[in-house]
Formats: C-alpha cells, sequence, structure tokens
C-alpha cells in the first residue's frame, strides 16, 4: 500500500539523520517504527545493539579501535586468576 504522510519538521529532520547514520532508507526506518507501533515486528533479540545504546546516549562511541591490556601482574607457573579467587580466607 502506498500513502502519504506529513511530518513535523523536527520528526523529518530526525528521521533523515537517523536514514544517514544507519545507512537504511527513511522507507524501512517508517515501516518499522509502524510494525514495532502496532506489534507486528518480527521477534528481535531482547537486548540492544550497541548503535542502539550508543542512539539513546547510555553508552559513547569508542574513542579509539580495540587494543589488548597488558598484563599488569604476571603470575607464577601453574597459577591461573581462577586460582586467586578460589581461596579459604575470603570475606
Amino acid at each position: 500500500m502506498a500513502t502519504n504522510l506529513r511530518l513535523r519538521p523536527e520528526v523529518e529532520t530526525a528521521l533523515r539523520k537517523e536514514a544517514e547514520r544507519t545507512g537504511r532508507s527513511q522507507q524501512a526506518l517508517i515501516r518499522e517504527a509502524l510494525e514495532s507501533f502496532l506489534g507486528l515486528a518480527p521477534n528481535k533479540p531482547t537486548g540492544r545493539t550497541l548503535d542502539e545504546l550508543i542512539a539513546a546516549g547510555i553508552v559513547h562511541p569508542p574513542r579509539e579501535p580495540f587494543r589488548r591490556a597488558p598484563r599488569l601482574a604476571p603470575l607464577p607457573e601453574g597459577v591461573t586468576t581462577v586460582d586467586l579467587l578460589d581461596r579459604e580466607d575470603r570475606f
């Protein structure tokens, strides 16, 4: 079904920016929003994606690419971090 849709200027701007940010069409974003609102959206995982968390302002995007953290304390041969946690003198 084809339809015309009139949006407030701020909604139009937000839709355009989200389409540019995600690389998806405005039509696809509107279709997904309607399906979600009407309870017809296909089942999605309950966890939110990194893009959703960034867009919501919950997390900030990474400032630098992933890198392995250096070891801060060498362990004796045959000792693992699990061994350090499994102690009798813990409170």
